[in-house]
């Protein structure tokens, strides 16, 4: 599943397609996705694109008259293609510009939305999110104060979108083996100094991730159509049974939330 260093990416990769140009018109092959396509889409014409922003995992298209939300779902990418170019299997929605481009949705498993919302901040999907990682606003100091008696585990606790939002699950695993914290140790047991490192290993991991344009394990490919590279610089996620990089023990693997969990026992306590 695309997170945010790869939703990142992809904003990044359309944003100079976009930005300043007016979509023309919005083809919509399949609208039967995570959630219907909004009706609302079938009447833009000439519609101005102010900026193009992310928020969690949603990108974001602002328009004039309200916004248009992009979730990539388990399997969805946005590419850069010629107008003229025919539209492949799964080639579900095209975002026709002036410029002669094309913005088009890919989504093999239909888990991926295209939404309209008048005033994207209030919508139901937005409201509700915790902060942005990569901002001020996430602090040692923050994540202190939340995780105060909380008995979940710190795994299942950073990657909680009502916290902060994109510490996905490759991601959180490589934050708490930097950071030193063993995924099942419970949040409200995590000292200051601890979330401190966690903040700085977090932030740290995703903006390392976007700087390689996200990870590709299967399906992920940014705008240009080409995978991520960061899987090459992961530390302990999918790489159970081997040695850890810092001491040479096994790295072990676990379930939690129906997720995988590897770590290492000597490091991370």
């Amino acid at each position: 599943m695309p997170e945010l260093p790869e939703v990142e990416t992809t904003r990044n990769g359309i944003t100079p397609f976009l930005c300043k140009q007016k979509i023309q018109r919005v083809v919509i092959r399949q609208k039967s996705l995570r959630w219907p396509v909004s009706e609302q889409l079938y009447a833009i014409k000439n519609a101005d694109v102010h900026d193009v922003l992310r928020r969690g995992k949603y990108i974001i298209l602002c328009l004039s008259t309200g916004s248009i939300l992009i979730h990539l779902g388990m399997s969805g990418s946005l590419r850069v293609v010629e107008s003229l170019k025919l539209p492949k299997k799964h080639d579900h929605v095209d975002f026709v510009l002036g410029s002669g481009k094309t913005i088009r949705f890919n989504d093999p498993r239909r888990f991926g939305c295209v939404l309209w919302a008048d005033n994207w901040q209030d919508h139901k999907l937005i409201s509700s999110l915790g902060v942005e990682p990569l901002t001020s606003d996430f602090t040692a100091t923050y994540l202190f104060q939340a995780g105060k008696g909380k008995k979940l585990a710190i795994k299942q606790f950073i990657m909680n979108s009502k916290i902060v939002v994109g510490v996905g699950n490759i991601y959180a695993n490589e934050a708490l083996f930097l950071a030193g914290i063993h995924p099942e140790r419970v949040t409200g047991t995590v000292s200051k100094r601890k979330m401190v490192l966690m903040v700085e290993k977090i932030k740290g991991v995703l903006a390392q991730a976007i700087e390689q344009g996200g990870t590709t394990l299967k399906d992920f490919v940014g705008s240009d159509g080409k995978p991520g590279y960061f899987q090459q610089q992961l530390l302990v996620y999918g790489r159970s049974g081997k040695a850890c990089y810092q001491c040479e023990n096994t790295l072990l693997e676990i379930r939690q939330n129906n997720r995988s969990t590897v770590y290492c026992k000597v490091c991370q306590k």
